[in-house]
């Protein structure tokens, strides 16, 4: 484990742990939750406070999908849930590659297997500064052909100070039964967060598109405020009831968009020729 500090701000980079954070802390108060024991102790790095997705995004429904006329099917990697999700990056070790005061370099190399039938390369950076803490992500095609690729990163944000939550979009996905998007439309009148909307108040776990690329977040001393590159098209909120976490994810494609060929592209994942790469940048500012 890594620790980078600067100025009042300090985060815990754990590239064993799926190159997550297991906590970032400006002065005594927590920007992102503090990792569970269990993150650390156990390696499990659902417990994490932060950790990169990719080569996709939240589920590929039923762990499987078909591409260029050949079936894939993963392994599950999600307890007894029939899809897998979050991608592999988050539950691999990453090599370090570069370390200096402020800023951190983690790589990945993946061979083909069970749980993602494309070779690839990923590269992970922490930059952290009086600013705020910027997170850049890369991923490249090693695969002899072309292969489908998306970026996202999954940061838990504590419920302490009675959040608030505040972006633009233009459109829904709404989920079905089965954890799956199902119907797309507008933003419902109760999901529009153009003005600051309690987090308290929603029960979401929906990806939002047409995102400018901003959100904030009104939590007095942990307020803060998130910029994304335009890689990263798309939002996915999850604001359980039943936790003292939520998340606010920038993600580039919306979920299970690999069984979905009718998508518009821009809702789809990328294709990368062989050699050809995919990167974005999401900054998380304090605003408190």
């Amino acid at each position: 484990m890594l620790t980078l500090t600067a100025g009042a701000s300090s985060i815990v980079v754990a590239p064993e742990h799926g190159g997550g954070l297991l906590g970032w802390m400006h002065g005594r108060t927590p920007l992102l939750r503090r990792a569970l024991p269990e993150a650390a102790a156990l390696g499990n790095p659902h417990a994490l406070a932060l950790f990169p997705l990719l080569p996709y995004s939240n589920r590929v429904g039923q762990a499987r999908f078909a591409w260029q006329g050949r079936d894939y099917r993963l392994a599950r990697n999600f307890g007894d849930s029939p899809h897998t999700l979050h991608g592999i990056g988050w539950q691999r070790p990453w090599a370090l590659a570069r370390a200096a005061p402020g800023a951190v370099t983690l790589t990945l190399d993946h061979c083909p297997d069970a749980s993602w039938p494309f070779a690839f390369q990923a590269e992970l950076t922490y930059s952290l500064s009086a600013a705020g803490l910027g997170i850049a992500v890369r991923l490249t095609n090693r695969h002899d052909a072309a292969a489908p690729a998306g970026l996202g990163v999954h940061p838990y944000f504590p419920k302490a100070h009675d959040p608030s939550l505040r972006f633009n979009a233009t459109g829904a996905w709404q989920t079905g039964d089965d954890a799956l998007p199902d119907r797309f439309g507008p933003v419902p009148a109760d999901w529009r967060h153009n003005m600051a909307r309690p987090v308290s108040q929603s029960r979401l776990d929906n990806c939002f598109t047409g995102w400018d690329g901003v959100a904030t977040i009104q939590a007095g001393p942990a307020s803060l405020r998130i910029e994304a590159s335009g890689t990263f098209r798309h939002l996915q909120v999850f604001t359980p009831h039943w936790a003292d976490f939520f998340c606010v994810e920038p993600v580039s494609h919306t979920p299970d968009a690999v069984n979905r060929p009718e998508l518009p592209a821009e809702q789809a994942m990328h294709v990368l020729a062989p050699g050809e790469a995919l990167g974005g940048i999401v900054s998380l500012l304090p605003a408190g």
